[in-house]
């Protein structure tokens, strides 16, 4: 039994000339169209939900007609309310209709025409590609940057034109307010002040511990990048406070509960700057300060290697900034220590092989004039060739090891062919070091 009333089916048939219908296809009739109807309501309704309301409006049928792909209705999508009419077609049988407005056409034909409504329509453009915006229409223009350069800033700015560039009296307030609780910021000061306190160790091993291994940090990564880079920016004197800073991105970036991807790209230059510094630590001593850079040389091969997955450009841009301080010339041999072995540290025996063993030859007379005896800077230099034995060494690795008989002698012809590979300097340092070992895996490559 269908609740939709079966003699207006019939009335409609009539009406379109089909006469005599059937009982029992009016009754099915019936029920498609109180299907039909229900589904149509069910649409709506959730138009109405969507929108926060709830008055259902002939918009949302219309909308619901429009989802099932039936043609939407037409006259009832007016603001203005409708109107009623009452007609008799005889005694207890009233015709209620919708009063039609009376229109002047004379007015409504001089009537200018209305805008054609704009359908809603959603488009995609490249905001920026490899951290370069590219020039398109949706993008600003570099007159639009200039323009917000020229405009008044600071609470000094004159007001004439603050108000001409439109930024007179506009309080900018953050999309996001961040609260840390009172227990976060006592721990985040408490945290800060241990790696920084130089009169005790066990406070300083606490604070590392628990920035290791405690979970629930995750609101304060951001302001510990922070103070990160603040240290290292306005600490460069200061070879404990670098140090100390350095465990502390050791263990931010060891701590497995912690996600730390978004702020990589912060965290990387404050351990780049430790690492190839030109000046590090002051007056330090030299050990303290090679030290500082094996550490930051580690930690920037646990960051190329523990987060390169989720950016496959991290590990080229560590090996290009690591490569373009060691062909340097200008910069100081402690720079190139560094440089050596965060390549090292980043792209493995691999980076030694295609990045450091090829410039070698040129690299070699730099280093020949570090170690002369009246250079001050040979005790830097003297560090360096031995980093350079020793990330030369890893060339060594997966190939068996020479019998006895060589007796650690390099041969002249050895030597010869060592010279077009690494130059002469280094060529004869490693002949006299008897690494016979060494120079075969360097001639194999």
């Amino acid at each position: 039994m269908s609740v939709w009333n079966p003699d207006n089916i019939r009335d409609v048939a009539e009406s379109v000339g089909i006469v005599n219908l059937n009982n029992d296809v009016t009754e099915n009739l019936a029920r498609d169209v109180e299907y039909r109807i229900a589904q149509v309501l069910e649409e709506a309704l959730k138009f109405m939900r969507h929108s926060r309301r709830t008055l259902l409006t002939t918009q949302d049928i219309a909308q619901a007609l429009r989802v099932l792909d039936v043609e939407p209705l037409y006259g009832y999508e007016s603001t203005r309310p409708l109107r009623f009419g009452e007609a008799s077609l005889g005694p207890g049988q009233p015709l209620f209709y919708v009063e039609d407005e009376e229109v002047d056409f004379e007015k409504l034909i001089n009537a200018p025409l209305p805008k054609v409504p704009r359908e809603i329509s959603f488009t995609a453009h490249w905001l920026a590609v490899e951290g370069v915006q590219p020039s398109i229409p949706q993008n600003p223009t570099s007159a639009d940057s200039r323009n917000l350069e020229l405009m008044s800033k600071g609470p000094n700015a004159n007001s004439t034109l603050a108000a001409m560039s439109g930024s007179g009296n506009v309080a900018v307030k953050p999309l996001v307010k961040h609260v840390l609780s009172k227990e976060l910021q006592l721990y985040f000061e408490k945290v800060c002040s241990a790696f920084l306190d130089e009169s005790s160790e066990e406070y300083r091993t606490s604070a590392y511990s628990s920035l290791r291994e405690d979970p629930g940090l995750h609101q304060l990564v951001p302001y510990f990048v922070q103070f990160i880079s603040e240290k290292v920016t306005h600490g460069l004197k200061d070879i404990f406070v670098l140090t100390q800073v350095m465990r502390m991105a050791e263990a931010l970036v060891q701590n497995k509960s912690l996600y730390v991807d978004p702020y990589v790209a912060s965290l990387v230059p404050p351990i780049l700057t430790s690492l190839i510094g030109r000046q590090l630590g002051g007056n330090a001593d030299l050990s303290e300060q090679f030290s500082l850079r094996e550490l930051a040389a580690s930690l920037l091969g646990l960051i190329a290697k523990k987060y390169s997955h989720s950016s496959h450009t991290l590990k080229p841009r560590l090996a290009r900034s690591c490569l373009k301080t060691f062909l340097d010339p200008s910069k100081p041999f402690g720079a190139h220590y560094g440089a050596i072995i965060g390549l090292q540290a980043v792209g493995g025996a691999e980076a030694v092989r295609v990045l450091i063993l090829p410039n070698l030859p040129t690299y070699g007379a730099l280093l020949k004039d570090g170690m002369a005896e009246e250079n001050p800077r040979r005790p830097e230099a003297e560090k360096v060739l031995a980093v350079l034995f020793g990330v030369l060494g890893t060339l060594r690795e997966g190939r068996t090891a020479l019998a006895n008989g060589h007796n650690g002698v390099v041969t002249e012809d050895l030597r010869g062919r060592l010279n077009g590979k690494v130059g002469e300097f280094l060529a004869a340092k490693i002949s006299e070091a008897g690494e016979v070992d060494l120079v075969h895996a360097i001639l194999e490559l």
